[in-house]
């Protein structure tokens, strides 16, 4: 008989293994239930003799057996395999049974080998055949069945409850898994755009960002600034204090940045001691005060394990305009500005075309 397994399968893959008979034994019971219907109506059409109505209460008793058996088992996953092998094993037993009635016949192989494929697990389908095949054929040879391929309008009654309820099973569980599958992909996306050390966005992300500011500022004529961080004398750190503490650092500087700028704001890791802000809708004034609140933050910085550790960065600020034929030539001025604040003596904003730097408060 089927069982909507798509559906306890996919709902019950992160739970632990003693759990999924718990999940599987209510869809068990609902579609050896409506097997049994299907089946039920087979044998009175037939007029069938009471050992096959035996063996229909047999089959109806058959999901509370399966569930003992997987909650006393010591792996249930393997023993709800096992069950699930001899739930094909008994549609192979009805085909002959049926009489090979060719709609119910049909319909429970179809379920049946869906469910298997369904469920995910390798092969099991396949593996499932030889029980289906194996016990139909013996059952044949046994009871040498007249083949009866009409199927009355009772009988047909009789199937539709399994169509619906397993088409509708079927479909809610693929639902689920694809508002899981899209979900998980969204929740792999954002860690795809995010820079693990710093939780700023990592530098193909804001680079995507920055073309797109550069692009809408030519378009709109809207301003828009680019700031370009770096941390003053690191490499001596890492080389005296070791890569731990670079490390704590960078993390450190990350969070400043992600503290000093603002929603609209687009801050990143370019790579090693240097950091990016894509600032939309900033005029060069307004990036120039932001870049001041990150210099004086990174100025105040204390390590909790180093308190006599002193940082300090360089900025550079550079606004897009209609000579950036590209967003490589948009960073490399921003990149000159932060160079003209390094070789002016570290420690300050420099704005790319300024006559002279920001130079930092005492």
């Amino acid at each position: 008989m089927p069982d909507p397994l798509p559906t306890s399968t996919q709902d019950t893959a992160p739970a632990p293994r003693q759990r999924i008979p718990r999940h599987i034994y209510p869809l068990r019971v609902l579609g050896m239930g409506l097997g049994a219907l299907l089946v039920g109506s087979v044998l009175r059409e037939l007029q069938a003799p009471a050992p096959h109505w035996a063996l229909l209460v047999a089959t109806l008793l058959w999901p509370h057996l399966a569930y003992l058996l997987a909650r006393r088992s010591a792996d249930p996953y393997r023993a709800e395999v096992r069950n699930l092998l001899v739930d094909s094993a008994i549609v192979g037993l009805w085909v002959p049974l049926m009489h090979f009635n060719l709609l119910p016949s049909t319909v429970l192989v179809a379920v049946t080998t869906y469910d298997k494929i369904s469920t995910g697990i390798k092969r099991l389908w396949l593996h499932s055949l030889p029980g289906m095949l194996g016990v139909g054929a013996l059952a044949t040879l046994v009871t040498q069945p007249a083949p009866w391929l009409e199927s009355p309008l009772t009988v047909v009654a009789c199937t539709l409850p399994l169509l619906v309820v397993h088409t509708l099973a079927t479909s809610m569980a693929s639902y689920r898994l694809i508002r899981t599958v899209s979900r998980q992909n969204r929740q792999l996306e954002a860690l795809r755009q995010l820079d693990a050390q710093t939780g700023l966005y990592a530098r193909n992300h804001w680079q995507e960002q920055a073309e797109a500011a550069l692009r809408h500022a030519q378009a709109s004529g809207e301003p828009a600034c680019l700031l370009m961080i770096d941390i003053d004398h690191f490499k001596p750190v890492n080389d005296i204090h070791g890569h731990t503490v670079g490390d704590e650092v960078i993390g450190a500087v990350g969070r400043i940045i992600r503290d000093c700028v603002r929603a609209q704001d687009c801050a990143g890791r370019y790579g090693g001691d240097e950091f990016a802000v894509v600032c939309r809708r900033t005029t060069p004034d307004e990036a120039l005060a932001i870049a001041q609140r990150i210099r004086e933050r990174v100025q105040a910085l204390r390590l909790h394990a180093l308190p006599q550790l002193r940082l300090t960065g360089s900025i550079g600020v550079a606004q897009a305009g209609p000579q950036h034929a590209q967003l490589r030539d948009w960073m490399n001025e921003t990149d000159a500005a932060l160079y003209g604040a390094k070789h002016g003596g570290r420690n300050r904003v420099a704005h790319a075309g300024a006559d002279a730097l920001a130079h930092a408060s005492a």
